[in-house]
């Protein structure tokens, strides 16, 4: 069966994905909309592809009109962040970092309303796929962003502003 893991941040969450390995290679099901312990009411409305260099940090953004991304990394490996800044939020100046890669397979599921962002970690291009809950809209973006080294997103660990080359263990 498939584990569920919350994180300190209101919805965000890990799915982890069961591998059906055979003499061929592998089958996995990557998202079903029965896993409503994952998905709650959200349905997925478009799928993405994002192939990211050793080293690329693609951040901060969030999305203004309730979108929700969820991330499978399928080669290399991710820092997947998420920072709440929302006036009044209990849990505002908390940060989430979550290691994702090829050899944990596992959806992780990202609030839009929260800033967030991704660095390749691996020596090698890491491949990701990611769902969302909303259409993207050419004409009418609903992302906000921030650069990815923006002083004012402070890693709550440190007091200082957040370091993307920090390892996760220290």
């Amino acid at each position: 069966m498939n584990k569920v893991k919350e994180y300190g941040l209101l919805g965000v969450k890990t799915y982890d994905l069961r591998i059906l390995p055979d003499e061929r290679g592998f089958f996995l099901e990557a998202l079903r909309r029965d896993w409503k312990e994952l998905l709650g009411e959200d349905e997925i409305i478009q799928v993405n592809v994002s192939f990211s260099y050793p080293g690329i940090i693609r951040a901060w953004h969030l999305h203004l009109r309730d979108q929700v991304d969820y991330f499978l990394v399928l080669k290399g490996a991710q820092k997947i962040c998420a920072y709440d800044d929302r006036e009044g939020s209990p849990s505002r100046g908390k940060l989430v970092e979550i290691m994702s890669s090829e050899k944990k397979l596992q959806l992780v599921r990202i609030p839009g309303f929260y800033w967030h962002g991704t660095k390749t970690v691996s020596s090698e291009p890491s491949l990701t796929v990611y769902f969302s809950n909303r259409l993207y809209d050419y004409k009418n973006p609903d992302e906000g962003r921030r650069p990815w080294n923006d002083p004012t997103i402070i890693d709550p660990k440190t007091g200082k502003p957040f370091d993307w080359d920090k390892p996760l263990h220290k």
